[in-house]
C-alpha cells in the first residue's frame, strides 16, 4: 500500500542559474515518474523568486520517498539546503473533492 508524502526543498542561495540550466533534464525526470506524482510546483518568495520545491508523491514509505527524490536531477545537481519529507493524510480540499464532515 502506498500512502502521500510532502516534499519541501528549500533552494540554496544563488542557484537561479543551475535551476534553470537544469529544468528541461527535471521535467524530463518528472514525465518518467509522473505516475506516482500527485503535485509537482516550485516554490515561490512573496517577489516570484524561486524558494524551493513542492512535490507531493506515493511512496510505499519514507525511504522510497528519499529514494524518489535522491533520484531528481535538481537534487544530484545540489541546488537545495534543505529536504523535509512528511507523510500527509489528506482529508479536506478542494483538491479531494470536498470535506469528510
Amino acid at each position: 500500500m502506498t500512502e502521500l508524502y510532502a516534499i519541501v526543498c528549500t533552494d540554496k542561495a544563488d542557484t537561479k542559474p543551475t535551476r534553470m540550466a537544469g529544468l528541461k533534464e527535471h521535467l524530463a525526470h518528472l514525465d518518467e515518474v509522473f505516475d506516482r506524482v500527485s503535485l509537482a510546483c516550485p516554490l515561490l518568495n512573496e517577489d516570484g523568486s524561486f524558494k524551493g520545491s513542492l512535490v507531493v508523491v506515493s511512496a510505499a514509505d519514507k525511504a522510497d520517498a528519499e529514494a524518489f527524490i535522491a533520484d531528481d536531477p535538481y537534487y544530484k545537481a545540489g541546488i537545495w539546503e534543505t529536504v523535509e519529507i512528511s507523510r500527509i493524510g489528506v482529508k479536506a480540499g478542494s483538491w479531494v473533492g470536498g470535506k469528510p464532515w
